[in-house]
Order: structure tokens, then sequence, then C-alpha cells
């Protein structure tokens, strides 16, 4: 991170517990080595033991990782950085519309059979991520599975968790896979409104279609970063980690540019 992406990163912070007086013992490293230390390694998609001798040793870097996975600190930072950007932009910390789509990923030998499936209709054996963005294509919530799994039953699920963390939210735009029961569920269970956005019989070729290129985009920053041009988690969570800190890495390059631009 450069100087000016630090002074925007920093009071954004989860607060360790031995700071509040909780106990336990100090980190004996920076957060801001460790921050880059992972990111160096969504971005570069380098293995855990190929960390560069430049940052900590890798099982304490792996340590942090793990820390920030289990206790959702990782997406706390994310959180926090996604207001901070909306608020920089001239929108309320809180979005009221969303973008739902999945995308289809090939996985490594190290993702076991639980975890894996095959997408017949993406022709790809591995897994499927699951995600809903706002407008402006920051993430609002992920969840990995298996590739075969139906895009309907994971949007059900996933809704109800970013429903419940996004208590403003009132519509989210979908492609045609999501149509059938899931909008009256929807409706009745979250007061959310489903909108599907369908390609007309008219159309031929690639066409842009209305919001539904808003969570193509992100999808495109994702297979940007190494580790995520196919998944080589072994934990669905370590997955969903990963996607998190590539998001974390873009706003935190977002904010040190608006920054620039307000100055």
């Amino acid at each position: 991170m450069t100087d000016g992406e630090w002074a925007e990163v920093w009071p954004l912070l989860p607060v360790p517990g031995w700071m509040r007086g909780r106990g336990g013992r100090p980190e004996g490293y920076c957060h801001r080595v460790l921050l880059d230390a992972v990111r160096y390694l969504v971005d570069n998609g380098i293995k855990w033991r190929a960390m560069p001798a430049d940052f900590p040793p890798w099982d304490r870097v792996y340590a942090f990782f793990r820390r920030w996975r289990d206790h959702a600190l990782v997406r706390e930072f994310h959180d926090r950085l996604r207001a901070r950007v909306r608020e920089r932009l001239g929108r309320d910390a809180e979005p009221t519309a969303g973008v739902i789509d999945s995308q289809s990923v090939k996985a490594d030998a190290v993702v076991g059979s639980d975890s894996r499936g095959f997408d017949g209709g993406k022709l790809v054996n591995g897994r499927k991520r699951h995600v809903v963005v706002d407008t402006l294509g920051l993430l609002l919530g992920v969840m990995v599975t298996a590739a075969d799994t139906g895009d309907r039953a994971a949007a059900q699920v996933l809704l109800h968790q970013v429903a419940d963390a996004h208590h403003q939210l009132e519509l989210v735009w979908a492609d045609g896979g999501y149509t059938g029961p899931l909008v009256e569920h929807c409706l009745a269970a979250l007061a959310l409104v489903l909108a599907i956005v369908k390609r007309s019989d008219d159309m031929r070729g690639f066409v842009v279609l209305p919001k539904r290129w808003i969570v193509e985009r992100l999808f495109a920053h994702l297979m940007r970063s190494r580790r995520l041009a196919r998944d080589f988690e072994r934990r669905t969570t370590s997955a969903e980690a990963m996607i998190y800190w590539s998001m974390t890495l873009l706003m935190t390059r977002r904010l040190a540019r608006t920054r620039r631009g307000q100055a």
C-alpha cells in the first residue's frame, strides 16, 4: 500500500482484543505489512509457502488470514471500506438496490468432492460464486458452493443473509435463471422485490443488458486476481475470504484516488 492508501485504511481496521483490554498477546507484526502480504498473495496467485522474504514468514501471514477469516474480520473490514467508498461518492452508506448473479470457475485438485460439482450449462467442473453487489458494483454478499448447485437454491440463502445485513435493501435485479417461486418468496419473506432482466427474443449476439453488466464487471475484476482465476481453496469459507480480500484491494485504491481528487 502507498502511504495515501494506508491513511485511508488504518482508521477502518478492526481493533485487536489486546488493545481493548481483553487480554491476549500483542501481534508480532504490523498490520500494514500483514495486509500487504495477504493482498500480494491474492493479486499474484502465489502459494502460501512461496511468500517473498520481504514479508513476514508465511505461517504468520496465514495465521493472520485464518484469524480474520474465522472471526469474519475480513468481512467487517470490507464492509467499512464499502461504506466509506459510497459516502465519498455521495451515496448513503447502506444501499437500497443490488444485483445478483453467479460465476462458475474451475477448481484445483485440492478441492474435495464434498464442495465440487459439474455445471452442465457452463461445462465447468469446480465451484460456483454467488454474489450480490450494489449499483456501484461493490460487494454486498458472497457464497461459494459446488458448481452443480442451482442458482435459485443458493440465492434463497444468500438473499436472506444480505437482507439481514442490509435492512434498507428493497430491490434486486437478476437474470432469467432466478425466475419462479423465488420471486414470490423474496417479496413475502424478505419484503424484497426481485426484478428479472431478460433478453428479448429478437436480440442477436452480445448485448449489454441494463443493470446486469454491473455484476459482470465485478466478475471481471475477480478474474484479474490470479488467486481467483480458478478455485485453489480447500474450504469454501477460504474461497469467500479471498473474494473479500480482492475487493478490499480494489476499494482501497479507489479511496486513495478520490482523496487525491478532493485535494
